[in-house]
């Protein structure tokens, strides 16, 4: 059987209904938002940050690098951060920033869940066909559409399970915030990532890269 190549093909990422959909972050996609997309204004204030769905943290640590305070949970004990359901939990504290990579399937409940948590922003890394569908146009985008879509013009690998510097995909994906200081609905602003993989990728960002030092400071984090 020949196998089939095509980019409508590759660019699908399927999982079970109960998948835990554990597709880390590459560390330098999470600086792309900060230096690229968030308001510069914003990093430089006291801000606090909440990232939900944080897996073994590599979202996490690059938050650090930024805001005054990073908290993160995950409905699984990765062994970082707060073993927390977040959809499901009757109360938590706010904060100013919800940042993560949320299972794509439940993509749109964190983002209903966030806008009741979030004082500033929201920012989500999801796959680009997510701004497609009618349904989610109805649900989401007809009356709260993301205040900037930033698309990424270098692929973003992701990996279930791991960190691979050396991955490839044929998936797009983008950064959708919500800025909720905003008035109203003013339409949504289109932007790019420019290539910056190689300016923000980092070699403590993978295992392989680590100093001992940079290995002792990581099992101290959680691995």
């Amino acid at each position: 059987m020949v196998q089939n190549l095509s980019h409508a093909v590759m660019s699908q990422r399927t999982e079970p209904s109960d998948s835990l959909d554990d597709f880390p972050t590459p560390p330098w996609a999470t600086r792309a938002l900060l230096a690229h997309v968030v308001p510069k204004s914003d990093l430089a204030r006291d801000m606090t940050c909440l990232e939900p769905a944080c897996g073994v943290g590599h979202m996490s640590k690059v938050l650090k690098e930024y805001f005054k305070e990073v908290h993160s949970s995950d409905v699984h004990d990765y062994g970082y951060g707060v073993t927390h359901n977040y959809l499901r939990s009757e109360s938590s504290p706010c904060y100013d920033w919800v940042i993560t990579n949320p299972p794509f399937r439940l993509a749109e409940q964190f983002f209903w869940r966030s806008l009741t948590i979030a004082r500033v922003g929201i920012a989500l890394l999801t796959r680009t066909v997510f701004i497609e569908s009618v349904g989610r146009y109805e649900r989401i985008f007809s009356y709260k559409p993301p205040t900037t879509v930033a698309q990424f013009v270098e692929r973003v690998p992701m990996v279930k399970g791991r960190l691979d510097r050396t991955a490839t995909t044929a998936t797009s994906y983008s950064w959708m915030l919500w800025d909720l200081r905003a008035p109203g609905p003013a339409g949504t602003r289109l932007v790019w990532i420019p290539p910056c993989r190689k300016q923000l990728e980092m070699p403590y960002d993978y295992p392989e890269g680590m100093t001992c030092v940079d290995k002792t400071m990581h099992q101290g984090q959680g691995s």
